[in-house]
């Protein structure tokens, strides 16, 4: 297969503790270190949460600054998207730092069931995080929890809420949402190639799904996320000894498909950002 397989660390996230895993990276200065040796590894997209000194969530603008300036430094050319998602902050907090201008950031643009809560997108405050990611020249990662979802970016961007073709990403496997299940996964593709011909789709899967969902991904075309927010192991019984080890593990399974890896330099272009 010719097309690079563009390659997302998700370094952190919002729930995984370092009691989990003492590899998770919570302050800055971890997830820098974390992160440059994901993108020695392979990974050219970092997906940012920044934590609290007492590991809680947290939106923190002076944060995110911090992290995009290290990750600047120490990862050149690599894509920088912020979260916005909803377990570190409400409402507009969530969007607080877009106004930094990171490459891209997610957008999940409608709610729906996690583990013990409700995950709330409503219409108005995805409309605005959709307004400021405009405003600020980013490019949005749709995060698609639901086939309503996919649905709703092509509204978006036949609207023009979303100016460029939606970048896709499937998140499968969270309790109470969408299972890791094959023929849901395949639907998901049929669905972005039919109402968003001109897209470019990524799936994440959670704990155990994650490398099945890799597994899925790369034979399929699309692009590839892994990382500690989303499994904290390389097995059942084996702890993920860092983000690059499960970017490593991708690596291989492009290497069995006979697949690229993206360069940074290409994944920019993929995604129609600009060179650095």
């Amino acid at each position: 297969m010719e097309k690079p397989c563009i390659i997302c660390v998700a370094i952190t996230g919002s729930v995984p503790t370092k009691a989990d895993n003492p590899a998770v990276p919570i302050t800055v200065a971890e997830q820098v270190e974390s992160t440059h040796e994901a993108f020695e590894a392979g990974a050219t997209i970092c997906h940012a949460h920044v934590r609290n000194d007492d590991g809680t969530p947290s939106s923190d603008p002076e944060r995110f600054a911090r992290l995009k300036e290290g990750l600047e430094t120490h990862c050149p050319g690599m894509i920088i998207q912020f979260s916005t998602g909803g377990r570190s902050g409400a409402g507009q907090a969530r969007g607080g730092a877009l106004p930094l201008g990171p490459d891209m950031a997610s957008l999940s643009v409608g709610s729906n069931n996690f583990p013990t809560r409700v995950y709330e997108n409503p219409p108005d405050l995805v409309d605005w995080l959709a307004g400021e990611m405009r405003t600020y020249h980013i490019r949005p990662e749709v995060e698609c929890f639901d086939l309503s979802h996919i649905h709703q970016a092509a509204k978006m961007f036949a609207d023009g809420r979303l100016v460029d073709s939606p970048y896709v990403q499937f998140v499968m496997g969270v309790k109470n949402a969408m299972p890791v299940d094959k023929p849901s996964f395949d639907f998901f593709i049929e669905t972005v190639k039919r109402i968003l011909p001109d897209s470019e789709w990524c799936a994440a899967g959670i704990g155990p799904g994650q490398l099945i969902v890799n597994e899925w991904t790369v034979p399929a075309g699309g692009h590839a996320r892994c990382g500690l927010e989303d499994n904290i192991r390389l097995d059942k019984s084996t702890l993920a000894p860092s983000n690059a080890a499960l970017v490593k593990r991708v690596v291989e399974i492009c290497e069995k498909n006979e697949r690229p890896v993206a360069t940074a330099t290409q994944a920019r272009e993929i995604l129609g950002l600009r060179a650095v």
